[in-house]
């Protein structure tokens, strides 16, 4: 086989763009099969996915993708830091991946990668820089963007680079390939279409933020314009079925419940809670009847709503800080949700070049075998628990145990 690409996505629904993006990305690479790192139930906003993961698999196999990884839930509700780390590493471990293709706005990755230099080289000046912004009692996300554009001058070439969230994202890739030393070779496709969040349609192209509400709004005509046929199929399904999550809120009585029911150190302990958050949780959580009035609460300059709502799926799903830890050094083992007949051929050339790791195609048996190992066994239990916990907010048809009952999805 000749080279293979790989992207980073949620596919939160597959849409033209990223039909788009693949094709473009195959064709500039050369790319005679790609493989997809997907998040899986929860997605990196820190809200569940609109569709779960198997479906959302079964529309990226459908649209040309080889072989889907999941990416664990620890990483995929995590800052663009950890989320990229986690998700590049992962790819490092496969040893068979030539190109990562990432889309940007900017779509120049020399620019790109002037960020992600400093970024991985932390020179001193810019240590500094970013020290003196968070004493302003910013957000780590805004001191970290003013102290970059202050150490480059404010050169006009970078501004609103840092604005625009998938060069963000494309960022931290960069960063992390380079900190790995990985041998993969970055490539960027400029974003076709509309903005991130944009609520427009143009050219059959529309974010996946737009289109979720178009779903809920029933504006199934206009969803079907901007989504391959086989996607439309899908949630049109999905819609029909319940199997469908709206929003956070479907989930706000169970996170009331789980703070709580937890202890002030217990809080203090769950990832991103720092400096004495644990204690404004805590006091809204006892005073708060609704998600909104929670997260207005606790939010802040400090403290982006994007952070908050990610520390209450870590409450609801039960990580810690600890987890997360292990999580950064012990990636052992790889989910395998779905593979074409392409995807089957790669999953036996990374056997061969990675004895070392664990392809996991059937969770039941793999949890049979590291029954024994409880740091890893601890990390699967709580990705099974992750689905568990999605399928609650199901309007019918929840069910538990569907890690163990779904089979690999084969297109």
């Amino acid at each position: 086989m000749g080279n293979v690409l790989a992207i980073i996505g949620e596919y939160n629904p597959f849409h033209n763009g990223h039909l788009y993006h693949l094709n473009k990305s195959l064709e500039l690479t050369n790319s005679d099969a790609s493989i997809l790192i997907l998040s899986g139930n929860f997605v990196q906003r820190g809200v569940p996915a609109f569709v779960d993961k198997w479906k959302r698999t079964t529309m990226a196999l459908k649209n040309g993708i080889d072989l889907v990884i999941e990416l664990p839930v620890l990483f995929s509700i995590s800052s663009a830091e950890d989320f990229a780390m986690g998700a590049v590493s992962i790819l490092n471990s496969l040893k068979i991946v030539n190109y990562l293709s990432f889309g940007s706005e900017c779509g120049d990755i020399d620019i790109l990668n002037v960020f992600a230099n400093i970024l991985a080289n932390e020179p001193p000046e810019y240590k500094s820089l970013l020290q003196h912004e968070l004493s302003k009692g910013i957000s780590f996300p805004k001191a970290k963007e003013n102290a970059l554009m202050i150490y480059l001058n404010d050169i006009r070439k970078y501004s609103n680079i840092l604005n625009n969230p998938n060069n963000v994202l494309g960022i931290e890739y960069l960063k992390a390939l380079k900190l790995t030393k990985s041998s993969i070779k970055p490539i960027t496709i400029q974003r076709q279409g509309v903005e991130h969040h944009s609520k427009k349609i143009e050219s059959n192209y529309a974010s996946a933020s737009n289109i979720r509400d178009m779903l809920l709004q029933n504006r199934y005509d206009e969803v079907y314009s901007v989504v391959p046929q086989n996607t439309y199929e899908i949630l049109m399904e999905a819609l029909r079925s319940g199997e469908f999550i709206p929003d956070l809120k479907t989930f706000e009585k169970e996170i009331l419940f789980v703070l709580r029911y937890m202890s002030i150190d217990e809080i203090a302990n769950l990832p991103l809670v720092s400096e004495g958050l644990e204690h404004l949780i805590k006091d809204a959580a006892s005073n708060c009847n609704n998600l909104d009035d929670l997260i207005n609460h606790i939010k802040s300059k400090r403290f982006t709503q994007t952070r908050i709502q990610r520390i209450l799926l870590y409450a609801l799903l039960g990580y810690n800080k600890s987890n997360m830890d292990f999580l950064k050094k012990n990636l052992s083992y790889i989910r395998v949700l779905g593979a074409s007949t392409r995807g089957k051929v790669l999953l036996s050339m990374i056997s061969n070049y990675n004895k070392k790791i664990e392809i996991v195609t059937s969770v039941k048996s793999f949890e049979n075998k590291i029954i024994k190992n409880k740091p890893q066994s601890t990390l699967l239990q709580k990705d099974i628990l992750s689905t568990d916990a999605y399928t609650l907010g199901y309007l019918k048809n929840s069910q538990s145990g569907l890690d163990y009952t779904k089979k690999l999805i084969t297109v």
